[in-house]
């Protein structure tokens, strides 16, 4: 964990842009230009953060630029790949604003519509979701993927996760500081803003297609993000697990008292081993299922217990103070709450 704080006398932000980056060199030039016009346009002091997650292509070298140029421009590199969840934690556990922004760099999140999400803002909401109402350049599939994924969501989780919603959202300071004392590791970010409840809004906007480079939620992704958000907000698998043992015993004992009756009174019974196999084979993949149910969730405490930090930071670009990490998140824990801002 590493921490960082403003500078004596400066002034903090109103506004903090939190924005991950994994191999995104061919469209920060165009997404640049179009945050620091959103920065200009934005009523109050604002920064913004990029989140550097392992990026294998210039990306850092261009932010790191960009970050030495903009005062308002910050920059943390991370030292692997953490995957996109992390980022954005990296990005909101820094950020010093009153609204703290989450937006995705391939401008499919408009910074325009920042504007409104800040609007809603300042009417007294504390969490502006921001809602898709189209999704241009993208196929046929991806669409079907996407409905039956939230549709998943909301049916599975315990929680009230909106459809046709990702991470681009704002949010406020009494959001945020739950948000950062919220310790599980296998992160499912707009499920935690769902779980907190608050005041939540929505803002509408038209999703346009990828401005340049490829989606980095395939499919396969997409169904990871799934169970993690099933796993992370829902017990629902494991009643499943619970009533399809129940059903599956019961159909058992009704084809064991079949079996008893057809070897009392039907002298005709062809014995053979097709049934037995049959039976076995089905019961075995049932077993199977439920364990590996049960396997998700025992692996998602393995990973709670070991208390490794949530990501760990290579470099800081554009933060006035910076200390040495931390070992871990408990050392955290002696410093009251408010005496300063912290990175991890």
């Amino acid at each position: 964990m590493i921490k960082a704080g403003n500078a004596a006398g400066r002034q903090a932000p109103v506004y903090s842009l939190v924005i991950p980056i994994f191999n995104e060199e061919a469209v920060l030039p165009l997404l640049v230009r179009r945050i620091t016009a959103l920065l200009d346009k934005l009523d109050g002091r604002a920064e913004a953060i990029f989140v550097d997650d392992g990026s294998r292509d210039t990306s850092v070298i261009f932010l790191r630029g960009m970050a030495a140029e903009d005062p308002r421009f910050r920059l943390i590199e991370l030292s692997r790949n953490f995957g996109h969840q992390i980022a954005i934690t990296a990005g909101m556990d820094a950020a010093a604003g009153d609204a703290v922004i989450v937006m995705d760099a391939d401008l499919q999140d408009p910074p325009e519509v920042v504007l409104d999400l800040v609007a809603k803002w300042k009417q007294g909401y504390e969490i502006v979701y921001a809602r898709r109402t189209k999704r241009e350049g993208e196929t046929l599939f991806k669409r079907i993927t996407a409905n039956l994924f939230y549709r998943v969501l909301e049916q599975m989780t315990s929680v009230d996760i909106p459809r046709d919603v990702g991470d681009f959202r704002l949010v406020g300071r009494k959001a945020l500081d739950t948000f950062k004392r919220m310790p599980e590791r296998d992160r499912f970010v707009r499920g935690m803003f769902g779980w907190m409840g608050f005041k939540q809004t929505a803002v509408s906007f038209e999703r346009p297609e990828r401005a340049a480079g490829e989606t980095k939620y395939p499919f396969w992704k997409m169904v990871r993000l799934a169970v993690h958000g099933i796993v992370s907000f829902s017990d629902k698998p494991l009643r499943l697990a619970l009533w399809a043992g129940l059903a599956i015993s019961g159909f058992a004992a009704l084809l064991g008292v079949y079996a008893l009756f057809s070897w009392l009174f039907v002298s005709s019974v062809v014995h053979g081993w097709t049934s037995t196999v049959v039976i076995i084979s089905f019961l075995s993949g049932i077993n199977l299922f439920m364990t590996g149910i049960i396997g998700l969730y025992v692996g998602g405490i393995h990973a709670e217990v070991k208390r490794r930090p949530l990501y760990v930071i290579d470099r800081l670009t554009g933060f006035e103070e910076a200390v040495a990490a931390m070992r871990n998140a408990e050392t955290s824990k002696d410093v009251p709450a408010g005496r300063e801002r912290r990175l991890g």
